[in-house]
């Protein structure tokens, strides 16, 4: 009745009177902050060789213990040790050391372009060569690739040409995009490499349609996708692990946990209560969760998800687990927010200088043969680099014409977005005479 006290729920907010405890909200801290001395003690670094290796038609439970360890094959004497050992040959390795070395001075270049106001935006991948590099590597050359914003090297991996992913990041004349997506989100068709989004985690529940689609049509083409640790607590890919189980879809997913979702550390998105493979137990998937700096690791367990997947034994979750060595992009400081030391004193070190120790203790490599190599790869991005300057740079006037960005999306433009590209292009010519001012 109107203006009697409610009964039914008895007062238990602070103050009220009850004897339960109070509630407290947990917000996650990272370890330390900027100014505090580097301590990653927390990071369990394991004994290679020590991981075993189930065969890859086992039934999903068999892999839960190395959903929380750490597979691991170069160990401190840079040799390979246990049974994840790809046992690659020395051409192969040394061809996964030149992706390395040619993907790391391309970033070098790219990021000093910015900077020099060639292009608005551009994002690293120093220190995770091996997530994208080593990964597609183990895959075959079709296979379908759903990538997010960091998987350079795969294109690099798989021969799509420099001058197109330069002239892309300068969306200049020669940009095959046509100037329509944000410097770095790359396309080709060509190469299996679909079109990135820079909405985080819409690649995951693609991959799986695709690899459904594959399935419905008796391929042989499987789908793998990246996301990064923080886009793992987007709907998206959760949606995506329903539907992969559910239908057994051949499909990978790459999850790279480099600690950072921009300045947002990895407990932000889960990783204080559990490993970020071990969200593949819940949905009933193989999960494996791997040493992201070791390039031989990182090739088995993509090797042995693929074989997986092609055998119709179902999807696999890997976790890479990689440091980001550089910022976010180059729209980010990270000083702001982790220490300037975190990079050198990183327990897992560096990809491209692990499989260069590696090559050497074979007696297949040594610092001489890595000095040229590194100026080889510097030297052919340099020249690369002139080359898509010819087609424009940011503001320099050499795009596209106007029209074109009514153009690919209708077979046959209809006649309203006729009339609107007509009266848009004369309202340009009659306000720019001259054409557009330099």
């Amino acid at each position: 009745m109107a203006g009697k006290p409610d009964t039914a729920r008895p007062n238990t907010g602070a103050g009220g009177g009850s004897n339960r405890p109070a509630l407290s909200l947990h917000v996650p801290e990272p370890y330390y902050r900027p100014g505090d001395a580097v301590d990653f003690s927390h990071v369990t670094v394991t004994t290679p060789g020590d991981q075993p290796r189930p065969d890859e038609n086992c039934h999903p439970d068999e892999t839960v213990g190395l959903t929380t360890d750490l597979i691991r094959v170069l160990g401190d004497d840079n040799m390979p040790h246990g049974p994840w050992d790809p046992k690659l040959s020395p051409d192969t390795l040394r061809e996964m050391l030149r992706h390395m070395a040619m993907t790391r001075a391309f970033d070098e270049r790219m990021y000093r372009g910015q900077r020099q106001g060639k292009t608005s935006f551009y994002m690293k991948c120093t220190g995770e060569e091996a997530t994208s590099i080593s990964a597609a590597m183990a895959l075959a050359s079709d296979d379908m690739v759903f990538p997010s914003y960091r998987q350079q090297g795969v294109l690099v991996a798989r021969g799509y040409p420099l001058i197109e992913m330069i002239n892309q990041i300068y969306s200049n004349r020669g940009d095959k995009l046509k100037g329509r997506q944000l410097p770095i989100m790359y396309s080709s068709r060509e190469h299996s490499f679909f079109t990135i989004s820079g909405n985080l985690a819409t690649q995951t529940p693609q991959a799986v349609g695709w690899a459904m689609s594959s399935q419905i049509k008796g391929d042989s083409r499987i789908a793998a996708t990246w996301i990064g640790d923080g886009s793992t607590a987007e709907g998206d890919f959760h949606a995506a692990c329903i539907f992969a189980t559910v239908y057994n879809a051949p499909v990978i997913f790459n999850i790279v946990n480099n600690q950072w979702a921009i300045s947002s550390f990895s407990g932000f998105a889960g990783a204080e209560r559990t490993t970020f493979a071990a969200r593949a137990i819940g949905y009933g998937m193989a999960g494996l969760r791997v040493d992201g700096n070791d390039p031989l690791a990182v090739y088995a367990a993509e090797k042995w998800a693929a074989d997986r997947a092609r055998a119709n034994a179902g999807p696999t979750v890997i976790e890479h687990f990689t440091y980001r060595a550089e910022g976010h992009s180059t729209s980010d400081d990270p000083a702001a927010y982790r220490s300037a030391q975190e990079r050198d004193e990183w327990p897992l070190g560096d990809p491209v200088m692990r499989l260069k120790d590696h090559l050497i203790a074979l007696g297949e490599w040594d610092e001489e043969r890595q000095t040229a190599l590194d100026t080889e790869c510097v030297t052919e991005v340099k020249r690369v680099t002139k080359e898509a300057e010819k087609n424009g740079i940011l503001g320099h006037g050499l795009h596209h014409p106007f029209h074109t960005m009514f153009e690919d999306v209708f077979e046959d433009l209809p006649w309203h977005l006729e009339e609107q590209a007509a009266q848009a292009v004369h309202e340009r010519k009659t306000k720019f005479p001259e054409g557009l001012p330099k």
